[in-house]
């Protein structure tokens, strides 16, 4: 491939609701461009950016993947992103290298919750956008429907720059708002000028209207000629459409088909045209050795330094770090310093990838999207720069996973190769952790959501055949007690020769602080129980606390007093004493009054305010109380709330269906409080159960 000066560079983004078109919008810009010599389709699995084989397996984009479109003298990097919330991962790596963006809508489906949500993230970021109208192929889609949509919601920045042409139900032409012309598809696939249909002027009408209203919000000039009632030129509408496309101020609205590879001409034209290449964006780090801010702008003659957005782990073709180069150009064989592990790394070779294919390139110019292979220590988020002039830039924030399942291995012996290919894929998305939550015998995967885990599932069975099973994870309960009990125990062994002989009297009583499992106190008087044996009375309660009598979960909050006993001169022995003291435990709790303890979560949701009421109600449901509400952007209220960890189970989905997708949770826990009795019954007779079985 070329190597492409920085000017002449687009990175661009495709985000919207999943199902919407981003997939089958790349393939035609890449058969357009001559990339490719026919369309692939995502029912058939041959797409360029659905490369994966999960991807084809579900039909939907999984991972974010790089196609570069060469279009005439420019290079546009074209980052399709995942429309599925499970995968917001990889959406926030991909906005994080991209300059503009285009957010795709169906023109049947009209505005949907992934369309808000991509609104959000431009925003967020700070990205001009363009809107894409799909389907319009399909007779039910409206454009003029998403246009009013559109402006409703984001008011006068919305500029449509197109109509469409039907005639008999298919999409024929366009009518260019701008230049008030039509154009006509042929058979060869280029166009031809048309007269604009009678039904389409009324639409062009208000078309033209909404194109010279955000024209002229963009300046007070404009805005007064635009209210005296005077026209502007067609130079002046399209100066101010690149000053103000560029800047975000206006979002320009086109449309076509995907499938007859329709409004995608127009499309790559104008992303050349109105999108800013790299070299109109900021982009400042910090230096590492002064600690002032490094303003790199993506300028080549500044020194080489890249910013690693994404890393894909392939069993058969390696590593690629994705990289993003921030100032200065890359050759191959260039040695970069990764300050934040303190190490260099050889790059050798420069790929460009498409999709799922690598292409050796000399150079990388600032501002272009390139991979490097096989980095020894460098990792997602990490800056790479000069040693001589070290530069850290911000790390992406990626989406916290907060649902969770257990997972186990199907066979037996797979344990290690699970962990290390968990380790690979936690590598390659950061949305994904393990936690090994020894104390309750388990290992747990968190991701995004159910679909993100499944598909891990799914993914490790394809690519390094091994399989898991997950299921319902374990809560971590705890034991305490609400009274005090005096017992006595004696532990007394013979058997010919030497015996056992340890005999305790022990009090236990609360202990107030929840955060230790237990204090051991002792007021022995007169020698009844040796010193020497108190470490053994100890150690018993030690053990004894790690798994309590009542259903077997770890013991909080216990006082344990050793106030007598009784010793035997030649029996005695520490273990005699730490076993009576482990009894006397086991029998003290149970006498006194004893209490399951469930770990309480705090849960904020955020969500548009239509739906707090229904959320509010769905967490009494799941015995939470509510503290509070806070408004914040976007017309979204944040609800606090206090909520059993064991009711967080499956709630990422239920939020999503209750709000249309549009709802956000996070949670942390906070404390322990007395579990309901139905729930310590239940716990309590698992329990039980268990040990009749044997287990």
């Amino acid at each position: 491939m070329n190597v492409y000066t920085t000017d002449k560079i687009r990175n661009v983004v495709l985000l919207g609701h999943g199902g919407c078109g981003k997939t089958s919008l790349v393939e035609a810009m890449a058969y357009l461009s001559g990339m490719t010599t026919r369309m692939g389709k995502v029912a058939d699995g041959n797409t360029i950016s659905d490369y994966d084989k999960e991807e084809i397996k579900r039909q939907f984009s999984i991972n974010t993947s790089v196609v570069p479109i060469i279009w005439e003298d420019t290079k546009i990097n074209i980052l399709d992103a995942p429309g599925y919330f499970d995968f917001i991962g990889e959406v926030e790596e991909a906005v994080s290298a991209a300059d503009a963006a285009i957010i795709v809508v169906s023109g049947k489906a009209g505005i949907e919750a992934g369309t808000k949500k991509a609104w959000e993230i431009c925003e967020k970021h700070k990205l001009p956008r363009m809107v894409f109208v799909t389907d319009m192929d399909i007779d039910e889609a409206s454009y003029r429907q998403v246009v009013e949509q559109l402006q409703e919601l984001y008011g006068k920045r919305i500029a449509p720059f197109h109509l469409p042409i039907r005639e008999g139900g298919q999409f024929v032409g366009y009518v260019n708002v701008l230049q008030q012309r039509a154009k006509r598809w042929t058979d060869k696939g280029d166009v031809e000028k048309t007269d604009i249909p009678e039904y389409s002027k009324a639409n062009l009408e208000i078309c033209r209207e909404a194109l010279m209203e955000a024209v002229a919000e963009t300046s007070e000039e404009f805005m007064d000629r635009y209210f005296a009632g005077e026209e502007f030129s067609e130079d002046e509408i399209r100066q101010a459409l690149r000053v103000n496309v560029a800047d975000g101020s206006i979002v320009p609205v086109l449309m076509g088909s995907n499938i007859l590879a329709r409004g995608q001409y127009t499309l790559l034209v104008d992303i050349v045209k109105y999108l800013p290449s790299p070299e109109k964006r900021k982009c400042a780090g910090i230096h590492a050795k002064t600690n002032e801010v490094y303003e790199a702008d993506y300028d080549f003659a500044k020194p080489k330094s890249a910013y690693v957005f994404k890393t894909i782990v392939d069993p058969f073709i390696g590593k690629y770090s994705l990289i993003k180069v921030n100032s200065g150009v890359l050759k191959t064989d260039d040695v970069l310093f990764n300050f934040h592990k303190d190490a260099e790394e050889k790059i050798g070779k420069l790929y460009v990838l498409k999709g799922n294919k690598t292409e050796e390139v000399k150079e990388l110019h600032a501002g272009d999207i390139g991979a490097l292979a096989k980095l020894s220590v460098t990792t997602t988020t990490d800056s790479l720069s000069v040693k001589s002039s070290p530069v850290l830039y911000i790390r992406t924030v990626i989406s916290m996973p907060y649902t969770a399942m257990r997972y186990q291995a199907k066979n037996k012996g797979d344990e290690d190769k699970i962990s290390q290919a968990l380790q690979k894929l936690t590598m390659e998305d950061l949305t994904l952790k393990t936690v090994n939550d020894s104390e309750n015998g388990q290992t747990l995967l968190y991701g995004i959501g159910d679909q993100h885990l499944e598909v891990t599932a799914s993914k490790l069975l394809n690519k390094y055949k091994i399989e898991i099973e997950l299921s319902k994870p374990k809560i971590a309960f705890r034991e305490t007690i609400r009274k005090k009990a005096d017992v006595e125990y004696k532990y007394k062994k013979q058997s010919g020769g030497h015996g056992q002989y340890g005999h305790v009297k022990m009090t236990f009583e609360p202990y107030g602080e929840l955060g230790e499992a237990y204090v051991f106190e002792q007021t022995v008087v007169g020698g009844a129980v040796p010193k020497n044996y108190f470490p053994a009375v100890e150690k018993g309660i030690q053990e004894a606390v790690l798994k309590g009598p009542l259903a077997a979960y770890p013991v909080v909050g216990v006082k344990a007093v050793l106030y007598d006993g009784s010793y035997h001169p030649v029996d005695s022995s520490e273990m005699a004493f730490k076993t009576a003291a482990r009894q006397a435990f086991k029998k003290g709790f149970m006498e006194a009054s004893p209490v399951l303890l469930e770990p309480i979560s705090s849960l904020k949701v955020v969500v548009p305010d239509a739906y707090t009421g229904d959320v509010m109600g769905d967490l009494n449901k799941r015995r939470g109380r509510v503290l509070g509400m806070n408004p914040v952007e976007g017309g979204k209220q944040e609800i606090v709330a206090d909520i059993p960890t064991m009711e967080l189970f499956g709630y990422n989905t239920d939020l999503r269906s209750m709000t249309g997708g549009t709802g956000e949770f996070s949670y942390e826990f906070v404390r322990y409080e007395q579990a309901p009795s139905d729930i310590q019954e239940r716990e309590v007779a698992e329990r039980a159960s268990k040990l009749d079985s044997g287990e």
